[in-house]
């Protein structure tokens, strides 16, 4: 069946990161396999189970006929490194042997998925052309960790992520601003940069807590108690957070739909400039190019 002309059927709903705008999104899994996360609902109407290999390598075949010029491509749904390397390398060579211009591969990780995969392997899907994985950390504090019910701490997240990187395999990394609350605000912003001062991915972005089900929905599901934040005290933990960041070359950004404060650079080139701008913000709302919503939260 064809989906607007396109030889897709994509099985809904669909992720895909902002940089990933031009991207061919090959559905190579469906869902989530831990799908417990407090925060998130991008897969709670999915039920986690791979993409028949035939089909994606089919799909793959289709595309390559109307679009042979392909130049990115991205795996969904929510880890598809949950899948056997043998599965993974059948597809990426296929991606490669299709698409004669293609110049990488990502997908969305988790660090235990990457944990359970041997260095070899590892630099094999490299090779292949998995080029970077996307990695919510959400937290780098072991008790906001645990009460939104992430499946991972400090440790793992480490652990799986530098495994990672050293197979030459990149590093965009997200920061959940808010996800702990006003009660875990401080440690969550110091812990978080910890972390990411430990992995130094070469990409990091912080989000912003969202509710799409209505906040008491979330309250229920966190594992502790939410105290919600104001929009002061959310800039007051990003200033926490970029404060105590040591990073070298980590490409920084909070230019998502759900920020309202848009931060894009260098962390070690560009902290300072950072931290005046979420001053002014604190002291100046009306005046710092901050979003309506935002304005009217003061």
């Amino acid at each position: 069946m064809f989906y607007n002309n396109f030889p897709i059927q994509y099985n809904e709903p669909l992720f895909r990161p902002p940089s990933e705008a031009d991207s061919l999104i090959l559905q190579v899994t469906f869902g989530c396999t831990w799908n417990k996360c407090s925060f998130c609902e991008m897969y709670t109407s999915k039920t986690f189970k791979p993409n028949k290999e035939e089909n994606v390598l089919q799909e793959i075949k289709a595309v390559a006929k109307i679009q042979p010029g392909i130049r990115k491509v991205f795996l969904a749904d929510g880890n598809p490194m949950s899948l056997s390397t043998k599965r993974l390398l059948t597809i990426l060579y296929s991606i490669k042997e299709s698409f004669p211009k293609i110049r990488r591969v990502t997908a969305y990780a988790i660090s235990r998925d990457i944990l359970k995969k041997s260095h070899e392997e590892l630099v094999e899907l490299r090779n292949a052309g998995l080029k970077m994985v996307y990695v919510g950390i959400e937290s780098g504090d072991n008790d906001v960790l645990q009460m939104i019910n992430k499946g991972e701490t400090y440790l793992s997240t480490v652990e799986g992520l530098l495994k990672a990187k050293e197979a030459g395999i990149k590093l965009s990394v997200i920061i959940l601003e808010g996800v702990g609350g006003l009660t875990y605000s401080k440690q969550h912003a110091i812990n978080s940069a910890k972390i990411l001062n430990s992995i130094q991915p070469e990409f990091a972005s912080v989000l912003v807590l969202s509710f799409p089900y209505g906040i008491e929905r979330y309250k229920q599901r966190f594992l502790g108690n939410y105290v919600p934040m104001s929009i002061p005290d959310l800039l007051k933990e990003m200033e926490v957070f970029i404060s105590h960041t040591e990073l070298e070359n980590t490409i920084f950004r909070s230019n998502h739909a759900s920020n309202y404060l848009v931060l894009n650079g260098i962390l070690s080139r560009d902290k300072q400039q950072f931290l005046n701008r979420i001053q002014f913000a604190i002291n100046n709302p009306h005046l710092a190019g901050l979003r309506a919503e935002w304005q009217r939260g003061f």
